[in-house]
């Protein structure tokens, strides 16, 4: 499910680079991260969504449990993470290092997550 946040995220993110390669989890992926009733919206719509967004430059759809692989393939200059985070705890960090690049953390806009919007759906319902 697609939220405020997540389009913070991705709009703080361009405005900090020039070309935004925006790192998706498959289906199979939240499945092993999330559990077998995720994800709500498949891995075809939400690709659909995100592409739609001026912001977005491209997409690279990834089946791991985290990017790792993708990350060091493209090596980018920079990998965008939540503020929740530590840049040590970054996927990535350490081997960004590597080509010079960089972990930058991102504000999040507080209380908005997909498990809230589920907890609040799922409350409204019964």
């Amino acid at each position: 499910l697609l939220h405020s946040g997540h389009v913070s995220y991705l709009k703080s993110a361009k405005q900090k680079c020039d070309v935004l390669i925006l790192g998706l989890n498959s289906d199979k992926s939240i499945k092993k991260l999330k559990g077998n009733n995720r994800p709500i919206v498949e891995q075809k719509d939400r690709v659909e969504i995100l592409s739609s967004f001026p912001f977005v430059d491209k997409i690279i759809v990834f089946d791991e449990v985290t990017p790792i692989k993708l990350i060091k393939k493209i090596k980018p200059n920079i990998i965008f993470k939540g503020k929740d985070y530590k840049k040590n705890d970054v996927v990535g960090f350490h081997e960004s290092k590597k080509w010079h690049g960089r972990v930058m953390l991102i504000d999040f806009i507080k209380n908005k997550s997909t498990t809230n919007l589920i907890k609040r759906i799922k409350t409204s319902v019964t």
